[in-house]
């Protein structure tokens, strides 16, 4: 029989749920949500005009990281670096942005601004900044031409701080909408989303989310929270229209490239291939909040950075990806409150 969990488990389990249903709630009485990790800072550089912006992750320094990759049309920049295979185990900072592939040169200007500030991986010749990039496809909502570039990436890395992210219409999801089968003007704005849990022995995970899917999100109990509108402004369900579907949709109709972005950030001890398998086990906090998901019409990808010293254990990674996929589900219903 296995064994009972201790008093200071439970307590734990305790303080993840309300950590995480804190930040889902939106009444005054709701309990504050759990900061970040120290040490990481948070930053948005928005374009309201343009409907589209950036976000910027900034780690402490050495800080380790991985990457998932699970939609059939990423957008994304420097991934293989912080692969399992790749020599390189730093992450530096990563960058979420709008703009599709344009928007990718944001990263730019967050290695410019990193480098002024002294951040980087150490190199014989000086610190090189490492910053993993993804963006979403927002070229439909505002201007299409207003996609972030490098001043974008430098102003939200200017702006970053530690504390609670702003969330809602800032930064890289600015000119977010989920539920998009009919349209996106029959869809639902989102846009950044912020949750944050701690471990039985008081690991912090927190996971800011951008999300620009295809699918709708789903709340706790499997229910569309937020869909494309009926014809009577109803909520329907994506997958219910695509499961009863006798043929293809219109393709000029349909929003074809979503995506949604996650970043989890942690100050337990995870080294790089631990990492990775945070990230994966994240990935299944997308599948549960949002659906249909990982098709060939979104670009998802989720990112794990971990700020802890000292050695992985066989356990860290397990509990913390656990924790990562109900926190990771958590932000993306909060980016649509």
């Amino acid at each position: 029989m296995p064994a009972a969990p201790s008093s200071q488990a439970a307590a734990a389990s305790d303080e993840v749920s309300r950590g995480v249903s804190g930040m889902a709630a939106a009444s005054p009485e709701a309990a504050e949500p759990v900061r970040p990790p120290e040490g990481f800072l948070i930053g948005h550089s928005t374009n309201s005009a343009g409907a589209t912006g950036c976000t910027a992750v900034i780690a402490p320094p050495g800080s380790r990281g991985g990457v998932d990759v699970r939609g059939g049309g990423p957008a994304t920049r420097e991934t293989d670096v912080i692969g399992p295979l790749a020599g390189t185990a730093e992450v530096t900072a990563v960058a979420l942005t709008g703009g599709s592939a344009f928007g990718l040169a944001a990263a730019d200007g967050v290695v410019h601004w990193l480098e002024e500030s002294g951040r980087g991986y150490e190199t014989p010749a000086g610190r090189v900044p490492i910053v993993p990039a993804a963006s979403i496809y927002d070229l439909g909502t505002g201007d299409p031409g207003a996609h972030p570039g490098p001043d974008a990436g430098y102003a939200a890395c200017a702006a970053a701080s530690e504390g609670i992210p702003e969330r809602g219409r800032v930064g890289a999801g600015t000119g977010a909408a989920v539920g998009k089968i009919l349209g996106r003007e029959r869809s639902v704005p989102a846009g950044v989303g912020y949750a944050a849990a701690r471990s039985g022995r008081g690991e912090t995970v927190a996971v800011i989310a951008v999300v620009n899917a295809f699918g709708d999100v789903l709340g706790e109990d499997g229910r569309v929270v937020a869909g494309p509108s009926g014809e009577e402004g109803q909520t329907v369900s994506t997958a219910r229209l695509i499961a009863e579907m006798e043929g293809p949709p219109d393709w000029t109709n349909l929003e074809e490239r979503n995506t949604t972005l996650v970043c989890v950030m942690t100050d337990a001890t995870l080294d790089k291939a631990a990492c990775t398998r945070v990230a994966r086990m994240a990935s299944g906090g997308v599948a549960r909040a949002v659906d249909p998901v990982f098709s060939d019409a979104d670009g998802d990808v989720v990112f794990c950075v971990s700020a802890g010293s000292g050695t992985t254990d066989r356990f860290t990674p397990i509990s913390i990806g656990t924790i990562a996929a109900t926190v990771t589900a958590a932000a993306i219903r909060d980016s649509v409150r």
